[in-house]
């Protein structure tokens, strides 16, 4: 597998493991969450290496993925509190772990990969390079078969838990009064966030991320009411627009991550456009529809 392809279905793959959570992430309206997960995994990277020294162990994943529900768990207490309300928790909590994260950098690991500028924007192309032998026959970039493996792994938590991540999601109340214990199922959810979050972070950085987990949803909500059309959609969205962005940074010579969210915002702008578009045309025939019923059922006049 050439170089070229194995990045473009790398981008491919990774839009579609971080969108499909995405959908019930909008749906929640936790799309600020994310950023702050995305931004708070750094801490946890930097801790994982400081005991490890090696930037492919295992602990650098448990340790981001456990610095970014600290975002989580510390913004659900501070609204329990009931003293902070809003989105006001995160923008505590995740400028504080975010910061900590680059002191430690600057201060610790200056001589190491760990730079502020791969961490806040990725570079798909880097994550790409390193290609998985077989038998001593390439058949792709590594980080392409973890992404895999994280794709999968989020559709079988998702078709498992599909029935009560939709409940909690629609009527939360509802779904507690039936039984359904609803802070762990959101602590589970938030779980599988924050691992697909760092599992991408060498692809799209902490600021990228984001456009890979919400835009596709959000561009699919426009003109869907029912989410297995949502969900179809964001599948959609997120392939044509990892697709297009691969091509688009690969014409301009420009970074690929960026590249696809410019794509992925094009999209959005495009959809939110024609369905509005659609609206007040569907709104117009509705109103002069009206307008001759009313006629036709006015009293004839004679002078």
């Amino acid at each position: 597998m050439n170089l070229t392809l194995g990045t473009m279905l790398l981008a491919v793959v990774s839009a579609l493991a971080c969108s499909l959570p995405g959908v019930y992430v909008v749906l929640r309206r936790n799309s600020m969450l994310v950023d702050a997960i995305s931004h708070a995994v750094l801490p946890g990277i930097v801790v994982g290496y400081f005991f490890t020294h090696n930037l492919d162990s295992p602990l650098l994943i448990l340790g981001a993925v456990l610095s970014g529900l600290v975002v989580v768990l510390g913004s659900e207490l501070l609204v329990r509190t009931g003293l902070v309300a809003g989105d006001a928790p995160q923008g505590l909590v995740f400028p504080a772990l975010f910061s900590i994260g680059v002191i430690m950098v600057s201060l610790n690991f200056a001589n190491v990969h760990l730079d502020t500028h791969a961490v806040l924007v990725g570079d798909l192309n880097l994550a790409a390079f390193r290609q998985l032998q077989v038998a001593g026959t390439e058949v792709g970039p590594a980080y392409l078969y973890m992404m895999l493996a994280m794709l999968a792994f989020n559709i079988v938590f998702l078709v498992l838990f599909h029935n009560r991540l939709k409940l909690s999601t629609f009527d939360a109340a509802f779904a507690s009064s039936v039984g359904l214990r609803t802070g762990l199922l959101n602590t589970a959810f938030m779980f599988l966030v924050s691992l697909t979050v760092t599992a991408t972070f060498n692809a799209a950085g902490a600021i990228l991320v984001i456009a890979l987990v919400v835009v596709p949803p959000a561009t699919a909500y426009l003109f869907s009411r029912r989410l297995d059309v949502m969900i179809g959609g964001t599948v959609a969205v997120a392939i044509a627009g990892s697709v297009g962005g691969f091509w688009l940074s690969y014409a301009l010579d420009a970074a690929t991550s960026a590249g696809m969210a410019v794509f992925y915002g094009v999209l959005f702008t495009a959809v939110f456009l024609a369905t509005r578009l659609a609206r007040s045309i569907g709104r117009r025939r509705a109103t002069r529809k009206l307008g001759a019923q009313v006629e036709r059922r006015m009293p004839a006049t004679t002078d």
